[in-house]
């Protein structure tokens, strides 16, 4: 009569690690939010700091760049920089996100919306 409850039990568990991962997956989200990367262009005449998630958060450009004929130039650089940047928040994310899934005893490569 009772046969059936061994199987309740795994979805129980089942079901609580699917709750833990939800929650980790959502704190990762935002400490994802808090960590800053740098990308570069022109040798790093142009800086630009994203979160890992990508967000821009700043620029340093060095004043020597500031040549009215060099406009262009200096466009290109910062769009190169935050393009660097953007590509290392997704490199650190998916870092982060490989750490998580191998804490979970997840395989490192699945992938979760983010």
């Amino acid at each position: 009569m009772l046969k059936g409850l061994g199987q309740l039990g795994d979805m129980a568990k089942m079901m609580k690690a699917a709750k833990e991962m939800q929650e980790r997956m959502l704190e990762l989200q935002e400490e994802l939010g808090r960590m800053i990367v740098e990308g570069e262009a022109g040798g790093g005449l142009v800086k630009a700091r994203v979160t890992a998630k990508g967000e821009l958060t700043g620029l340093d450009i060095d004043p020597s760049i500031f040549v009215p004929s060099e406009k262009e130039v200096v466009e290109d650089l910062i769009i190169a920089a935050v393009k660097d940047a953007q590509a290392r928040a997704q490199d650190k994310a998916g870092e982060e996100q490989r750490k998580l899934m191998g804490d979970l005893g997840l395989p490192a490569d699945m992938n979760f919306p983010g």
